[in-house]
C-alpha cells in the first residue's frame, strides 16, 4: 500500500531527500531539456514537432486572453508553467519505474520497500508548495498591475461593510491554497493507491483501463489547477476601483 508521507531516500546534511523531491527534479530535467530541444532549431517554416507546440501554444494563449483579456501575456507563462510541470508530474507516476524500482529495509522484524522515485503531486508538501507560490505570483501580480492602493483597498476600508467584505476576502485566500493543494493531492494519492491495488490483485492486462483512466486524470487535475491560478490572477488584476466603460490604462 502507497505511504501517505514520501519515503526518504537519504540526506544531504541535515536536509531529507525524499523519493518526491527526486522526482520533482526528473520532471524539472524533462520540462528544461524539453525546452531546449524545442527552442534550438526554431525556424520560419515549423516543422511537426514546432507546429504541434507552436498550435498547443497558441490554443492556451487564447483560452487565456478569452479570461484575462489585455493581462493575457502577463498570466499566460504562470498558467502554462503550472500545467506542463503538474501534468508530466502527475503522468511521472506510470512511468515504468516509478514506483516499482526500489530498495528494501528492515523495520524491526518486517522488511518495507521503498520506491526510488514517487510522483511528485502524490506528496502534500509539494501540491502545498505549488498552490502557495501561485498564491503569491497572484498578489504581485495584482499590486504590478493595478498599484498599491487598489490591492490593499481590497481588504481595507474605513466602510464597516467594505472592511466586513475584506476580511472574508482574505479567508478566500486562504481557503484558496487550502483548496488548490488538496484537490491536487487528492485525486493522483488516490489513484497511486487504486494501481497499486489493482496491480496486486491482476499483474497483467487488467490495470490498463485504470492507467488510462490516470492519464485522463492527471491532464484533468493539470488542467483544473492551471486554469483556476489564470482565474484567479485574471480576477485579482482587475481593478477594484473603476469606473464603469473607462479601462484602466494599468491594465494595459
Amino acid at each position: 500500500m502507497a505511504s501517505f508521507t514520501p519515503e526518504v531516500i537519504g540526506y544531504l546534511g541535515f536536509f531529507p531527500i525524499t523519493n518526491t523531491l527526486l522526482d520533482t527534479l526528473f520532471v524539472d530535467t524533462l520540462l528544461v531539456g524539453g525546452t531546449f530541444a524545442v527552442t534550438k532549431n526554431l525556424s520560419l517554416v515549423p516543422q511537426k514537432a514546432q507546429n504541434a507546440v507552436e498550435a498547443l501554444l497558441e490554443t492556451f494563449y487564447d483560452l487565456t486572453t478569452s479570461v484575462a483579456q489585455n493581462r493575457a501575456a502577463k498570466i499566460f507563462p504562470y498558467f502554462m508553467t503550472f500545467f506542463l510541470f503538474i501534468l508530466l508530474a502527475n503522468w511521472s507516476g506510470l512511468l515504468p519505474g516509478v514506483g516499482t524500482i526500489g530498495f528494501f529495509y528492515h523495520h524491526g522484524e518486517e522488511k518495507e520497500f521503498t520506491p526510488l522515485l514517487r510522483a511528485a503531486t502524490s506528496d502534500i508538501n509539494t501540491t502545498l508548495a505549488l498552490a502557495i507560490i501561485s498564491a503569491i505570483a497572484t498578489h504581485i501580480l495584482s499590486i504590478q498591475i493595478t498599484g498599491i492602493k487598489d490591492y490593499i483597498s481590497r481588504y481595507l476600508s474605513l466602510n464597516p461593510l467594505n472592511l466586513f467584505i475584506g476580511i472574508l476576502e482574505i479567508i478566500s485566500e486562504i481557503t484558496k491554497v487550502i483548496s488548490l493543494s488538496f484537490r491536487l493531492f487528492g485525486n493522483i494519492f488516490a489513484g497511486e493507491i487504486l494501481l497499486v491495488t489493482i496491480s496486486g490483485i491482476f499483474a497483467f492486462l487488467f490495470p490498463l483501463p485504470f492507467m488510462l483512466l490516470e492519464v485522463i486524470v492527471g491532464v484533468v487535475q493539470a488542467l483544473v489547477f492551471g486554469m483556476l491560478t489564470m482565474a484567479f490572477m485574471a480576477i485579482m488584476t482587475t481593478p477594484h476601483h473603476h469606473k464603469e466603460g473607462v479601462e484602466d490604462p494599468r491594465t494595459k
